[in-house]
């Protein structure tokens, strides 16, 4: 019943991007836009296959961790998109050229550390020797065993490389790459969405202005920059659910964000999916305590189904 952004949802659905604007649906906006090295830390890593099923792995150089195996990843630099600086740090820690594929997973621990994980695909270049070594690593090496046998800097690398390998044979998602449009805070878009027992699908919409799906924005303060990026989700479905029913996993959609964007900012927008449950079966979605919000009750059967698969098909974010 009423209106819907049909166009936003097909365009989040298929893993592109929607313009943000500025009006946001949850807590006061923080100070300042968001920026690299002040109140965010972004963080790349790509896993690369050779035609041999080698995994890509770099030998570190920083004292810390020296001699130790580890997939190539560092820190994005200001001025840089994702992908570019994914492209960097293979490039100076490997010596090789390489291009996306997919993001795999979103690792985050708030905005103090957001960690994007591509597969990525060899195009060129050399592989770094010892003869090479320097502070970026020692060298580079396609691995034909089980990594777990060797030196690892970190195990957290494990899991990637499981659901590299699980992608490679039977991708769990469209492939999902950023897509360049500014944003100036680091923010959410939310397709929340409520099935019913019979097969029902409402989605969740702001409707100040023009409806929309809701954007909530990421605290920047000392508080909140550790904490995850689900806590603007649970703030805003506290804030206008009664009662707020516990919300699923999180897959993401897409993102988008632009180098040197509004203000200088390197924000990024998150586009979510997620859903919540009924308040009891066969009910319908909890009632909305605010007139901000309504619940839209998909009707057509191909964008139903749509929303439906993208509930299952998401790259998994991982907190």
């Amino acid at each position: 019943m009423g209106e819907a952004p049909v166009a936003e949802l097909d365009a989040v659905l298929n893993g592109g991007g929607w313009e943000v604007g500025g009006s946001f649906e949850d807590a006061p906006l923080p100070a300042g836009p968001i920026c690299l090295g002040k109140n965010v830390c972004y963080v790349v890593l790509a896993v690369l296959f050779n035609e041999e099923d080698r995994v890509l792995l770099v030998q570190e150089a920083k004292p810390e961790c020296r001699g130790k195996w580890y997939l190539p990843a560092g820190r994005m630099e200001a001025g840089e998109s994702i992908v570019a600086a994914m492209r960097r740090e293979v490039k100076e820690e490997t010596g090789l050229e390489c291009e996306p594929l997919t993001l795999l997973a979103l690792e985050e621990r708030g905005p103090a550390w957001i960690r994007f994980a591509f597969l990525a695909r060899p195009t060129g270049g050399t592989l770094k020797t010892l003869a090479e070594a320097d502070a970026e690593s020692l060298q580079a090496a396609w691995c034909a065993g089980d990594p777990r046998s060797l030196p690892l800097r970190a195990p957290d690398i494990l899991p990637l490389l499981d659901l590299a390998a699980r992608y490679r044979r039977s991708p769990q998602h469209p492939p999902t790459l950023p897509q360049e449009l500014p944003c100036s805070r680091l923010c959410l878009r939310l397709l929340i969405a409520c099935t019913g027992a019979a097969g029902d699908l409402w989605v969740l919409l702001g409707t100040a202005g023009p409806p929309r799906l809701p954007v909530v924005v990421c605290g920047a303060s000392p508080a909140e920059l550790r904490r995850g990026l689900r806590l603007p989700v649970l703030r805003l479905l506290r804030g206008c659910l009664s009662p707020a029913p516990p919300p699923g996993p999180m897959g993401l959609l897409g993102l988008q964000h632009r180098a040197g964007g509004v203000e200088g900012a390197d924000g990024v927008c998150f586009n979510v999916v997620l859903s919540i449950a009924p308040g009891s079966p066969g009910a319908e979605p909890p009632e909305p305590r605010s007139p901000a919000f309504r619940w839209w009750h998909v009707e057509e059967h191909g964008l139903r189904g749509r929303i439906l698969q993208r509930l299952r098909a998401a790259v998994p974010v991982r907190g």
